[in-house]
């Protein structure tokens, strides 16, 4: 099998959040719920200041804390090495929440059938016909796409990046795109040192 894997081009990301939106279209999570965000943040003072944009999801750890954590091995690995959720064990107890230092999960505590985005109004169609896939009292987070790669497409989030600054693939081939890109730019993982062994990796991390 695959072990899937992403980079972000932080040298290229413009910050546009397409990726977030996209994410959420795909995903059609519940109100304030964002498995991909990007953190903006500022440096520097006038008339030398600059953004920096760092999109952040599930890193899809090989390592990861959260699957270590899990009581009832609702987080696990998928067969392609990736982390996912299932809600049919997951019993809200945001032991996971607590050990991603990534703070890539979140919990629906809302009632899928009267949540919506807009407060006094009643659900959109896309809300309803969403709402069966976040049940409530359970964590969620990015699940990669999986529908869409067993399909032979890229997540969401890559196929919209308006910059084409996100590169899907196999890391376990050094041929495939995403593999060559790693070594093309140097790009390295979030919080390395952690030895979590994230399946996303960033290229122009600040030191």
């Amino acid at each position: 099998m695959a072990h899937y894997g992403m980079l972000i081009d932080l040298n290229t990301c413009v910050g546009c959040a397409a990726c977030a939106v996209a994410c959420k279209i795909q995903n059609g999570t519940p109100a304030e719920m964002y498995w991909c965000k990007v953190i903006y943040d500022e440096e520097g003072t006038y008339p030398h200041a600059k953004k920096r944009v760092l999109p952040v999801s599930c890193q899809h750890c090989e390592n990861a804390p959260c699957v270590r954590a899990c009581p009832t091995g609702a987080s696990h690995y998928d067969e392609n090495r990736n982390v996912q959720i299932d809600y049919d064990r997951c019993i809200g107890c945001r032991n996971c929440m607590a050990a991603c230092p990534y703070e890539a999960r979140s919990c629906n505590w809302d009632d899928p059938a009267t949540n919506t985005y807009f407060k006094g109004f009643e659900q959109t169609p896309f809300e309803t016909a969403h709402a069966s896939k976040h049940p409530r009292g359970v964590v969620e987070k990015c699940v990669l796409c999986r529908d869409r790669v067993s399909e032979g497409k890229r997540p969401a989030c890559v196929q919209t990046c308006i910059t084409e600054s996100r590169y899907f693939g196999d890391l376990d081939d050094p041929d495939s795109t995403v593999s060559k890109k790693i070594r093309e730019l140097g790009a390295r993982p979030l919080l390395e040192s952690y030895g979590t062994k994230p399946a996303l990796y960033y290229a122009g991390l600040e030191e």
